[in-house]
């Protein structure tokens, strides 16, 4: 039936056949936005228009500031068959978990800073930032490769100290990294009436899936044709490319892109006179419960959507003479998946978010978790079958949805507007507070590999039976996301006056 677009297809040349997903991709996502479900609020066209090109760039900003994020995932695969001095590899599960783990610790805590500042001084602030750092630290992690690749004057330091210096290279991107999702919240707060804000969060949803194909099948595709140190050079382009659309277009709120400002409905809508001081509003949000449990959910949200992402591929990979995944649909178009995963995550949990159940985003958390348990549970059992990447893939469409209704849309909610860096910076520095536990915990229980005379993988990491410990810390996680999430079933923001 197909015979004729597989023709097609071969007919192109190479490396047109190798961007054709992305291409594909990306004409289904801009369908898929096309065609959301809306909530109308007296929004004229105009104004959506403006709306529409406020976040799309700001948005596809974020998604490259994931590709510049999880490329250390994707170099792994190549340092991790480069020998250290000591003959280990250089960057073994123990090593990536080390470097991940202080890069996701910085990323948490940075929250801290940036969330204040970024109510301070605006999301557009707070996205320059983000991007210009990132590229700069890609940059300089692309020159550290290309040193080890090609022996350079810094070749025995960086083999020597390898953990070291990455670990310090990755947490200071990351540092830049924690502007992103405070920015993308922050811009938008005063764009979205609250009544909308769940298809600004399937929206929040499909610009992560986005990020993660960019980061995985992209990353892939230029490790493989272009070298490892492209990996981290061409997420810098791109970010110096957004970085730019981003300081002539992006505005902070509709009135100083020529709109009307609005009001938005959510817990600052009413609120005049001067800004509370940041400590004052952080306490505050410390007390809120919704709020911390929203945060707390987040926690274990990180754990397990960073459990499936970061290490499927790794388990795939490593335990591929035993079980051949490897070779397998999913591992090879695992980015793909993982963005089409996540794209339905976010479009499901925004529409009934907003259509069933009031904008209430509790029921959909709740929902979402239900699946991350079942999917957790069933994994312990079957994670050496055949189709255990369909079971990841799955999961990780629910654990997607909840961080878009949350982190994306639940911080605007009920940080407000006005408060919405600090909001998002508590909910989202939770979220990679727990990949940190993730990190530092499959470090540890994760079995160590070895490389035979030929760069093969050996060792323990080699036999599933020593892999069981990677699903098994899913559980409690899923668990706890659980209960929370159904202690949020019927949280709603309060605004201080009646919402336009």
């Amino acid at each position: 039936m197909f015979d004729w677009f597989h023709a097609f297809h071969d007919s192109l040349p190479q490396w047109l056949q190798e961007f054709s997903p992305v291409v594909i991709l990306l004409v289904i996502v801009g369908l898929i936005f096309y065609r959301l479900p809306t909530v109308e609020v007296g929004h004229d066209k105009g104004f959506k228009r403006r709306r529409l090109m406020n976040w799309l760039p700001l948005g596809l900003t974020y998604a490259f500031l994931y590709m510049g994020r999880y490329n250390l995932k994707i170099s792994k695969f190549a340092f991790e068959e480069m020998k250290a001095l000591d003959d280990s590899p250089l960057m073994g599960n123990a090593d990536f978990g080390v470097i991940f783990m202080w890069g996701t610790i910085v990323y948490g805590v940075s929250f801290l800073i940036n969330g204040p500042l970024t109510d301070r001084l605006g999301g557009r602030f707070s996205i320059l930032m983000g991007a210009g750092g990132a590229m700069v630290l890609n940059a300089l992690m692309g020159l550290a490769s290309w040193s080890l690749l090609h022996h350079g004057p810094m070749f025995d330091s960086l083999s020597a100290h390898f953990v070291v210096i990455f670990s310090l290279l990755y947490s200071v991107n990351m540092y830049f990294q924690s502007f992103g999702a405070v920015a993308i919240v922050k811009v938008n707060a005063p764009w979205f009436h609250v009544r909308e804000r769940g298809v600004f969060g399937a929206i929040f949803g499909i610009l992560i899936s986005l990020g993660i194909y960019f980061a995985f099948d992209l990353g892939d595709m230029i490790l493989t044709g272009m070298g490892l140190v492209w990996v981290f050079f061409m997420p810098a382009i791109l970010l110096g490319i957004f970085w730019l659309l981003d300081f002539f277009i992006v505005r902070n709120r509709p009135s100083l892109a020529g709109q009307e400002d609005f009001n938005t409905g959510d817990a600052t809508s009413g609120q005049e006179g001067p800004r509370m001081p940041a400590l004052k509003v952080f306490m505050m949000m410390a007390r809120n419960p919704i709020i911390m449990t929203i945060a707390a959910i987040e926690f274990c949200s990180g754990f397990l959507r960073q459990s499936i992402m970061q290490w499927f591929r790794t388990f795939a990979k490593q335990t591929d003479v035993a079980l051949g995944l490897k070779s397998s649909f999913v591992y090879d178009n695992w980015g793909l998946l993982l963005c089409i995963a996540g794209i339905t995550g976010g479009v499901i949990a925004g529409s009934i978010s907003d259509h069933a159940f009031q904008s209430r985003r509790g029921p959909v958390a709740g929902l979402l978790y239900g699946v991350m348990l079942a999917g957790a549970v069933l994994l312990v059992f079957t994670y050496q079958m055949p189709w255990v990447g369909w079971l990841v893939v799955l999961m990780s469409m629910a654990v997607i949805g909840v961080h878009g209704m949350l982190s994306g849309t639940a911080s605007m909610d009920f940080g407000g507007a006005r408060n919405a860096g600090i909001a998002v910076g508590i909910i989202d520095g939770f979220v990679y507070l727990g990949t940190a536990v993730m990190s530092g915990t499959y470090a540890l229980i994760l079995p160590d590999e070895e490389l035979d005379a030929a760069g093969r993988i050996t060792g323990a990491a080699a036999d599933p039976a020593n892999w069981r410990a990677w699903p098994l810390a899913m559980i409690p996680m899923a668990i706890i996301g659980l209960v929370l999430a159904f202690r949020l079933w019927n949280a709603k923001p309060k605004p201080k006056t009646g919402s336009a």
